[in-house]
């Protein structure tokens, strides 16, 4: 296998060739009217850190629109509950650079923002995320230094929001932490997760 490794950009831009002039044109410097009208509608983002430990990819979802805008190139991403490992807000505090992916259900297309971030602990912030008297802990505020939009050909090979459910015979998370600890008692966890889930959900 080592010896097939590409290690340098000639080769990649050998096998590849040139762009198409639409993945050129498509990047805005900060948010558009189109480009905010798409990303308002997004529920849920995927979002990639690095840090001194290695990188970090994590789903963020909401309600509403997942993130807030405070200006064009500027958004804001509540952290809101969830296990306290803060992968994501380690890396943010060590390094800074930040991507997002929005998608919104039904739509093949992926909105992609490239930037940079802090996490901040602004009153005034936190305060514009209140939900029935609760907050975030924390707000990530991400400067835009490019958005675009991406293809719909992976989401499109997966056959991402056909209707049928695949997930019957997944594995519970119960399943995955009695996996990594045989002591675990992971059917009492799955048991009582919703109810737990819904009392901690802000």
């Amino acid at each position: 296998m080592a010896d097939h490794v590409v290690t340098d950009i000639a080769t990649l831009e050998a096998l590849y060739g040139a762009p198409g002039k639409a993945s050129l044109i498509k990047v805005a410097p900060e948010l558009t009217p189109l480009y905010r009208k798409w990303i308002m509608a997004s529920r849920l983002c995927m979002v990639s850190t690095i840090g001194p430990d290695g990188t970090d990819g994590s789903p963020r979802g909401d309600d509403g629109p997942v993130v807030q805008e405070l200006n064009p190139k500027t958004l804001l991403l509540p952290d809101w509950r969830g296990n306290n490992r803060m992968d994501t807000l380690r890396n943010i505090v060590a390094d800074g650079r930040i991507s997002l992916m929005f998608v919104v259900p039904g739509s093949n297309n992926v909105i992609r923002v490239n930037g940079r971030a802090v996490v901040s602990l602004d009153p005034e912030l936190l305060a514009r995320f209140d939900q029935m008297g609760r907050q975030p802990r924390s707000i990530v505020v991400i400067t835009i230094a490019e958005v675009y939009s991406q293809c719909a050909r992976a989401l499109m090979r997966a056959r991402t929001w056909v209707s049928e459910d695949e997930s019957a015979d997944l594995p519970t998370i119960g399943d995955l932490l009695a996996e990594q600890e045989a002591a675990f008692d992971g059917d009492a966890y799955d048991a009582n997760w919703a109810a737990r889930a819904q009392q901690t959900m802000w």
